[in-house]
């Protein structure tokens, strides 16, 4: 049993590795480019939503995504409604990771670790190229060296009654929220979260508890990286958070009444797809709920955090007189 506990431990930190060397490497590869399009940001809320979006499916990571609005907040290059946008549509790119996971690509994942190893021999991008396969390579591993560490967990009293715990909605809310702000990604806690659900552990309903937590706890991260940031950067994280709470208190209520839940897991047999589509839903849904009231949201924030002596001095300074 041990020996089993061991194994998943160090197969989650190998996957945990292959997130951020996959995310490290996109982000040397990519952060340039990806600063120059927010620095063209028009006031186009949808625009926001699809670059958003597309930047977290790059980089894996809505945590990255936000770290770097804060840092362009930080400097004055983009407006709180922009970030705001951007947010709302990195909840929906952060969930490319998890359906590539559910793709089951574990045989596939030594030629991945090969061709990665041969790339990064190599100079300029062909390194971090293959710095991004290689890290593909490690995840897919991970996920499969953990699957087989949990096969004798199924029949242990000890962890039946640990997950069984989980029958309670509100302790799987936590339980996910407290976890992903250990790990501080969301995604690897899905990918997690999937190999637990695939070995039987836990049920879908309780699972997709778990994923309202996930989604507030990946919010960690940028709170500590607003901590010295100017008091926008503080209100990009707190919009963040009131997306994720205000997305889990409409999805808990709204299970009552539509079965959505027994429909995503009506969709398809593999349990780790449930997974990754549930996760796909719940942010879809959620931006598409909480964008027309973006203004609401920025609002929220500012009563949460009032305008300082000092931005009241630089916004009179500045205006124009009428």
């Amino acid at each position: 049993m041990i020996k089993n506990i061991v194994g998943f431990i160090l197969s989650l930190i190998v996957f945990l590795y292959g997130m951020h060397l996959m995310s490290s490497s996109l982000d040397i590869l990519a952060t340039n480019r990806l600063k120059n399009i927010l620095y063209k940001l028009t006031s186009n809320k949808y625009l926001g939503v699809l670059i958003g979006t597309a930047i977290t499916a790059v980089i894996h990571s809505s945590s990255a995504t936000t770290v770097i609005l804060i840092g362009l907040l930080n400097s004055h290059l983009i407006t709180l409604n922009q970030a705001t946008w951007i947010i709302l549509g990195a909840n929906i790119g952060t969930t490319v990771t998890g359906l590539l996971i559910a793709l089951d690509l574990g045989q596939s994942a030594i030629y991945f670790c090969g061709i990665g190893l041969v790339l990064m021999l190599l100079k300029n991008k062909l390194m971090y190229i293959g710095r991004v396969i290689m890290a593909l390579g490690l995840i897919f591993l991970a996920m499969d060296a953990m699957a087989i560490a949990l096969i004798p967990l199924q029949s242990s009293s000890y962890f039946i009654e640990l997950f069984a715990k989980l029958n309670n909605p509100i302790t799987a809310i936590i339980v996910g929220t407290i976890f992903t702000a250990i790990i501080q990604s969301s995604t690897a806690s899905v990918g997690v979260l999937q190999t637990i659900y695939q070995k039987g552990l836990i049920n879908f309903t309780m699972a997709t508890n778990v994923i309202y937590g996930q989604n507030i706890g990946t919010c960690i991260t940028a709170l500590l990286a607003s901590i010295n940031g100017d008091p926008n950067s503080k209100r990009l994280t707190i919009i963040h958070i009131l997306i994720n709470i205000i997305g889990t208190i409409v999805f808990f209520i709204a299970s009552y009444f539509i079965p959505f839940i027994d429909f995503i897991h009506s969709l398809t047999p593999n349990y780790m797809m449930q997974i990754a589509y549930m996760h796909t839903f719940f942010n879809i849904i959620s931006t598409i709920i909480l964008l027309p009231f973006d203004n609401m949201l920025i609002h929220l924030a500012y009563k949460i955090l009032p305008l300082s002596r000092k931005e009241t001095y630089n916004a009179s300074k500045y205006s124009c007189p009428n």
